[in-house]
């Protein structure tokens, strides 16, 4: 008698699901440039395996080199104050892998995404995801399950060929243009914004918010072929005033095309918030005007007041501790530390204590240049496969004048600043999202 095959199923909690994920499908979190998968094949025939609950809300998508998560944040805190039932999709996540999914400011629960692999691991499997393919149709299909009304959609890695460019939005954003990601991208401002205007939709309004005369003729070139209409956020909005209020920012905004002032509260600090507080007006503008959404006045002042709280933001230019004033900032990449280096030589202090850490692809003759000589760097690596080893990095830094100690643990890297540091000095952490991470 011929005996039949037996099935084994395997029930995974939480973290076993998350380790199998992790193992199993590709993460640039992770891997770096060996998981970067472009293309929408497989995401598109994964979510017409899924129903394609993407189409079942409004969306907004948001893509740019610094800043979208940002205004990802904020435009998805505003929402929720105009009484809309609002999905939030990001990534990376810092602390908890269910950072990336959000239904009004609450993480997914683990059983959704145990339930999630459990359902459709093997079609995943057969399909050949990337983790971020995953990631993506999860948060599509959560959102549709909770009921979302409207969802602010991140992209990952560029635009046109990001995951998360199925969907059809009512409103595209694209908040500025770096150079980041060339391998992928481009290695010119211009190649890299093509890419990012990928996301432009025909007849679909998009936001610009960050004119720069290297690409604009190439954002306006992708909205006209598209009959899409832009909108530069700079043309309508003005920053008129700004100070710096315990942990929140005041701005004095003034509406262009009647003059009207606006004052605005954000509990997000860094001094390149300014540049997100106007692409999200322009874009709150763009939404309330000419999509079926409705925001107040209200919502919109008491969303941006409360973005970060309502949104569990972290590591924007976030303080960890007083005396001495200690400082952390995600910024990664030539752009973003641009404004994280401005600001650092603007800010009060006696002696700086900088704690970097780099993961192995940065192109580092771009970024440690940036960093203030007169700092004292303690080098670290975070616990990352990509991480950088910290005596390399040593090693790459004095080349540029930038002298200090190695210290291998991001924890021991800030306990030995605290150790050297006065009261009235500071001390920053940044390099890596991977470095904040374990300080936040």
């Amino acid at each position: 008698m011929r005996q039949k095959k037996k099935c084994i199923f395997v029930i995974m909690n939480y973290q076993q699901t998350l380790d199998f994920l992790y193992s199993s499908l590709t993460s640039y979190q992770e891997k770096g440039d060996a998981a970067y998968k472009p293309g929408l094949d497989r995401i598109t025939s994964f979510c017409k395996h899924l129903g394609n609950p993407q189409r079942n809300y409004f969306t907004i998508h948001v893509a740019g080199t610094n800043g979208k998560g940002s205004v990802a944040h904020i435009l998805a805190s505003v929402l929720q104050q105009a009484g809309y039932r609002t999905g939030l999709y990001t990534s990376p996540h810092l602390h908890d892998f269910r950072e990336r999914v959000l239904v009004d400011g609450e993480m997914i629960p683990k059983q959704k995404v145990v339930n999630f692999v459990d359902k459709h691991l093997v079609a995943m499997m057969n399909m050949g995801l990337s983790f971020f393919e995953m990631t993506t149709a999860l948060a599509f299909d959560y959102f549709d399950q909770s009921d979302v009304e409207v969802a602010v959609i991140e992209t990952g890695l560029g635009g046109r060929l990001d995951a998360t460019n199925i969907i059809l939005p009512i409103v595209s954003v694209i908040t500025n243009i770096g150079l980041d990601h060339t391998t992928q991208l481009g290695h010119t401002l211009a190649e890299i914004a093509a890419e990012k205007a990928g996301i432009i939709k025909k007849s679909i309004p998009v936001v610009l918010g960050e004119a720069n005369p290297e690409y604009d003729a190439v954002i306006e070139a992708a909205a006209a072929d598209k009959m899409s209409k832009l909108v530069y956020a700079e043309r309508e909005f003005q920053m008129e005033g700004h100070l710096v209020e315990g942990d929140k920012q005041l701005f004095t905004v003034i509406r262009k095309r009647d003059g009207r002032e606006f004052q605005i509260e954000l509990d997000l600090l860094g001094n390149y918030q300014l540049h997100n507080v106007v692409t999200a007006l322009s874009t709150i503008e763009l939404l309330h005007r000419e999509t079926p959404l409705t925001i107040s006045l209200r919502a919109m002042r008491e969303g941006m007041c409360h973005a970060a709280e309502s949104t569990a933001l972290l590591g924007r230019w976030q303080k960890i501790g007083d005396r001495p004033l200690t400082i952390c900032d995600t910024g990664h990449n030539e752009h973003g530390l641009k404004y994280v280096v401005e600001q650092l030589h603007t800010t009060p202090h006696r002696k700086l204590y900088c704690i970097i850490g780099f993961v192995n692809d940065k192109d580092l003759t771009t970024l440690l240049p940036l960093l203030p000589r007169e700092a004292y760097y303690i080098f670290t690596q975070p616990a990352n496969e990509r991480a950088l080893p910290a005596h390399t990095l040593s090693e790459k830094a004095s080349g540029y004048g930038l002298e200090g100690e190695v210290v291998d643990t991001v924890t021991q890297a800030l306990y030995r600043a605290r150790a050297l540091a006065e009261q009235d000095d500071m001390i920053f952490i940044g390099g890596s999202n991977f470095v904040v991470s374990e300080v936040v």
